[in-house]
């Protein structure tokens, strides 16, 4: 089923068009080849013939995505990107997360779009020449390296990973996981606890990420882990005696804690977005599914505990939808919208997951294979509520804003 995308009354109509471009690509060239584009990923009895063909897929729907201005919408054009506006790209996120795999055929693919736009913050022009071009430009991959095994995920504070200094190098010791796409990388950004005399002393300031090329000696993979049961693309780590350049550095020193806030905060609304469209996915097939099936005398569609899944289903999606948007109304402003990003950090990844679990559920058996993009879906949903932060984190930090605010004689303003 295509994705029914209309114009929005309501929105400019730059975004109109962002969406519908981007919904005519999805529809008319990824949704029908959804099978062949991605097979090799999980199917290892493809032959060589059908990865060459995959392949060429790939790079004719990119060249068309190019053709159509939304190549890397996430970075400005001088750096190879169609310059999307915060509020944009969440729209067009919508859209592209309907289909499997489509954000990476728009040059949006994590880690390395989290780390372009660090490179782009953060870096000096002679990192963004040599890290961030090549990058955009498909020629390297990289990885993001910040979580421990022995710490918290949810305090990147108490990170132990350290780099000191010796003459004009960083010397980087410490043993990291979850390290995304550390395998296939070509440069790590690793956060590190910096001891420097010129730096600031605080705990958060004491936080620095540091560019280390993966060829660089003390570098060793260890494994990919298995997520789901499966090997995801997520390295553990070790760095011993690891030297690189100080100019390898990404901003001032003290710098890495805003700098993982600015990427995480950002990601977050992308992950709703792409939960959102996700979700219309998942909807989409259950319906569909309810008006085909029949089952003990009649369609599933006439039975009211479906009537009822679909009902609660759309209320799931509308009321995540809404909130996320609002979120990003907030940060294309420049409000303080962190309330608001942990509140759709934990509400849409569980909406999300009893979305596709209904539609599982009215496609019985087929809904937890590798025929539907269902079961991926569910995990992926699961995941999210440790991701980003846990939802349990993110319920303090909402608790402690408001309270703050009415300790200050204010109520809360749900309007803005």
């Amino acid at each position: 089923m295509a994705m029914n995308i209309q114009s929005i009354a309501s929105l400019p109509d730059r975004i109109n068009q962002i969406r519908l471009l981007t919904a005519e690509i999805v529809n008319k060239e990824i949704l029908p080849n959804e099978n062949t584009l991605w097979r090799f990923y999980r199917d290892g009895t493809v032959s060589e013939s059908e990865i060459a063909e995959a392949r060429e897929l790939r790079g004719h729907i990119k060249d068309r995505v190019k053709e159509a201005g939304l190549w890397a919408p996430h970075l400005p054009e001088e750096y190879g990107g169609c310059g999307l506006t915060f509020l944009e790209h969440a729209y067009m996120n919508e859209v592209l997360a309907y289909a499997t795999g489509a954000a990476a055929l728009f040059g949006v693919v994590a880690p390395n779009s989290g780390n372009q736009k660090i490179l782009l913050k953060y870096g000096t022009e002679e990192q963004r020449k040599k890290w961030l071009v090549p990058l955009t430009e498909g020629k390297m991959e990289s990885g993001f390296s910040m979580t421990e095994p022995d710490n918290a995920g949810s305090d990147p504070r108490s990170i132990k990973t350290t780099a000191r200094r010796e003459g004009d190098e960083w010397v980087i010791n410490g043993h990291k996981w979850f390290t995304s796409n550390g395998s296939r990388s070509d440069f790590l950004i690793v956060m590190c606890r910096t001891d420097d005399p010129e730096g600031p002393a605080e705990r958060n300031g004491k936080m620095t990420q540091i560019i280390v090329p993966t060829d660089t000696p003390g570098v060793n993979i260890v494994r990919d882990i298995e997520v789901w049961g499966r090997i995801g693309g997520h390295a553990e780590v070790i760095y011993e005696d690891v030297r690189v350049p100080l100019e390898n550095q990404l901003g001032q020193t003290g710098s890495g804690h805003a700098a993982a806030q600015d990427r995480l905060g950002a990601g977050r609304v992308y992950h709703c977005m792409n939960s959102v469209g996700q979700m219309w996915r998942a909807f989409d097939l259950m319906v569909e599914r309810a008006q085909n099936r029949e089952v003990h005398g009649g369609l599933l569609a006439e039975k009211q505990f479906v009537q009822g899944f679909i009902a609660d289903s759309y209320i799931d999606i509308q009321s995540s939808r809404l909130m996320t948007l609002h979120c990003a109304e907030q940060m294309e402003s420049g409000a303080d919208a962190r309330t608001a990003i942990s509140a759709i950090k934990i509400s849409v990844p569980e909406a999300y997951t009893r979305v596709v679990d209904r539609a599982i559920q009215v496609w019985g058996a087929a809904g937890v294979t590798g025929d539907l993009p269902l079961s991926a879906m569910y995990q992926g949903a699961r995941i999210l509520r440790i991701a980003d932060g846990p939802d349990e984190v993110h319920k303090i930090l909402i608790a402690k804003n408001v309270l703050k605010q009415y300790r200050s004689g204010d109520g809360w303003d749900f309007g803005n």
